[in-house]
């Protein structure tokens, strides 16, 4: 196991995803995590990830200085290499001048961690400070015009430090780099596969459900909650009941396509409810997006609540499965396997005198993993790697108040947009793709007569893992095409954008 120690830094799931796909098990932990802790956990490696701040500053976060008295190799990434300088005994201060995206660094040391790579590469950085002095023992093994110790090393003691990020596509060698770290340096095996985790995840839940007793469950068709599903009807199809509610802001022929899969998947105890009254009624009027989340997760609650009470009565139901992913409990600030905070707009809170156990069985994994997991447990491939859909729906995508029309016009200039990708064979190099209606009309003209009509913004958006996204190069002409059919079929719209921001420092979705 390599663990991760997290500074703050919003790549640090990358720097843990990274790692797994060497195929080795990462787990990200506190900053803050004893030294004694951490070797209770026997990692073969430590990595300390990126933060803000500074760490000469008074309440800088700065982890237990005993860890590197373990004998455990260390690789330091950008604030992780500032750690290691100031309490190491070298010296950070803030760089003359800052060095913010990509650039070009000289290898001066082609070991270590840098064996393999060319006297130049290109690399990411993100920092303002730098290591100005380096502590006892280092020498440095790459440096910029700009910043003298890009990166440094101790071999004797096998700590590693790089001012840049390995972890982000930008840094073109980085995966060469963290995997000479993981294999040549800490020598761990590999460890971490979907096909050996499906029949593992698989036991592990047929036991921890082994009294027989019934298990709940929220569905919405999501790739999160069927992976789940699938696995505790693996584990105990008898026992396993599913709940879909129907909150009237999903797409086009949603609901009747989940009824039909999870029919066709054979499940015996799956019920939808009809709630999309409730949530619009209470939607009348709510123009804030924080105040739509809450309100649809406030609803979600008290429909989920009552059926859960009912189906109690009746059916001994002892055991809530949620679909929590890994990223799920890091930003929930439950970093450890014992975790079980959950997101209010993600997933469940049924009251105490429930009494229901908690199970995740996916709680250990990110997106791609449990994408991966799906086709190894049978899902169809295009249920699997579908693009994301947030819980709230269409609601967060409709800027500005949410009405049955607004909704029409929103689901049918969507439909167009995501028939064509796959018609153009684009839908699979997309990441997430989807229509959003502004809250502006626009003058228009259609025959001779005057319109004045919505706004339909077309985001398509290509990432690995979400943390990042660049907008996709669709071909004009595809884009013409499903602006012209928009405009020709959707009755309320009379003009079409498409969104041309990165995140960040936009975010995928506009609300």
């Amino acid at each position: 196991m390599i663990i991760v120690l997290n500074f703050g830094s919003q790549f640090a799931h990358l720097i843990a995803r990274r790692v797994r796909e060497l195929g080795r098990y990462s787990q990200i932990v506190p900053f803050g995590m004893s030294a004694s802790e951490i070797k209770k956990l026997n990692p073969r490696g430590i990595i300390l990830s990126g933060g803000p701040g500074s760490v000469y500053e008074k309440d800088a976060q700065l982890p237990d200085p005993e860890i590197f008295k373990l004998g455990i190799p260390v690789l330091g990434i950008c604030w992780g290499q500032q750690v290691m300088g100031h309490l190491l005994g070298g010296k950070v201060e803030p760089g003359k001048v800052r060095e913010y995206g990509k650039e070009i660094i000289q290898v001066v040391d082609a070991s270590g961690i840098f064996e393999g790579l060319d006297e130049k590469e290109q690399v990411w950085f993100s920092h303002g400070d730098a290591v100005t002095k380096l502590p006892p023992g280092f020498h440095v093994t790459a440096s910029t015009p700009n910043c003298k110790n890009a990166a440094m090393a101790d071999e004797k003691r096998k700590f590693y430090c790089i001012q840049f990020h390995t972890e982000v596509g930008h840094t073109l060698k980085g995966m060469h780099i963290l995997e000479n770290f993981v294999n040549k340096i800490c020598r761990s095996e590999k460890d971490w596969s979907m096909k050996d985790l499906k029949p593992a995840l698989i036991a592990e839940m047929r036991a921890a459900t082994a009294n027989g007793k019934g298990v709940l469950m929220a569905v919405s068709g999501g790739v999160d909650s069927m992976v789940t599903a699938v696995i505790m009807h693996k584990a105990n199809p008898d026992n396993l009941y599913l709940v879909y509610v129907d909150n009237g802001l999903m797409r086009n022929g949603e609901t009747e396509e989940i009824n039909k899969l999870f029919q066709k998947m054979g499940f015996k105890h799956f019920e939808i409810i009809d709630a999309k009254a409730d949530f619009l009624d209470k939607l009348k009027g709510v123009n804030d997006p924080e105040e739509k989340r809450r309100i649809i997760g406030h609803t979600f609650i008290e429909v989920f609540e009552k059926k859960a009470l009912s189906l109690k009565k009746k059916s001994d139901i002892q055991f809530l499965a949620q679909g929590t992913i890994y990223p799920d409990r890091i930003e929930s600030a439950q970093p450890s396997k014992a975790a079980s905070k959950i997101k209010s707009h993600h997933n469940v809170t049924l009251p105490e005198k429930m009494h229901l156990k908690i199970i995740e069985p996916l709680k250990e994994l990110y997106k791609d993993e449990v994408r991966e997991l799906g086709e190894e447990l049978g899902i169809p491939k295009e249920r699997v790697w579908r693009h994301p859909f947030p819980g709230p729906g269409l609601a967060i995508r409709i800027l500005g108040e949410v009405t049955e029309d607004r909704l029409r016009v929103l689901r049918e200039a969507d439909e167009i947009f995501i028939t064509e990708l796959k018609k153009e064979g684009q839908y699979d190099k997309i990441w997430q793709a989807f229509a959003a209606l502004l809250p502006v009309k626009a003058v228009g003209v259609m025959g001779d007569s005057r319109t004045y009509e919505n706004i339909i913004s077309l985001r398509a958006v290509t990432s690995k893992d979400a943390m990042t996204a660049d907008w996709a190069k669709i071909p004009y002409d595809t884009l013409e095409r499903i602006s012209t059919k928009i405009i020709n079929n959707v009755r309320g719209a009379n003009r079409v954008l498409y969104d041309i921001s990165q995140k960040p420092p936009a975010t995928i979705e506009y609300e």
